[in-house]
């Protein structure tokens, strides 16, 4: 069994980060910018799939925690790792400059990758790892367990 199937609807939504309504409200804002974004439109995503889509990922990256740190060192909302934050020309700690790197970088990955599954593979994992495994998502529990919880947040917000 997955983690999301192990967890009530109503307790995925509770956060002990009195900021979550703000980051969600945050992550539609930027969301919103990107809308009509050429990669969207080449992988036939609506602007509300995508708004879901990456909701989600912040979701799963930081609950909505602007100040969240991984061990492996990245930072934000988006989880940026200071060398993609740079990369992207964005301050990782300031939280809208996060979300908007974090946005392009997945962007970039459904640019990349042509598909929502692979775009959040790269996302996790870097794109090197999507290529080394022939454009498929790597065997790493982590990264496949982080797509399937990625896409099950999104499919839940759509629903709403």
């Amino acid at each position: 069994m997955t983690l999301f199937e192990t967890r009530a609807p109503s307790r995925r939504m509770v956060s002990a980060n009195p900021g979550h309504a703000v980051g969600i409200a945050a992550a539609r804002s930027v969301a919103l910018r990107y809308q009509h974004h050429p990669a969207l439109k080449a992988n036939k995503i609506a602007p509300h799939e995508w708004t879901a889509l990456f909701q989600a990922l912040v979701w799963q990256e930081s609950r909505f925690n602007p100040v969240a740190r991984s061990h492996k060192g990245a930072i934000g909302y988006a989880q940026l790792m200071p060398g993609t934050a740079a990369q992207l020309g964005v301050n990782p700690h300031d939280p809208v400059q996060n979300l908007d790197g974090g946005a392009r970088y997945l962007l970039l990955q459904l640019q990349t990758f042509r598909s929502p599954m692979l775009a959040l593979a790269a996302y996790n994992a870097g794109p090197g790892a999507v290529q080394k495994y022939r454009n498929s998502v790597p065997p790493y529990r982590e990264t496949r367990d982080y797509v399937v919880r990625v896409l099950a947040e999104r499919d839940r917000i759509l629903r709403q």
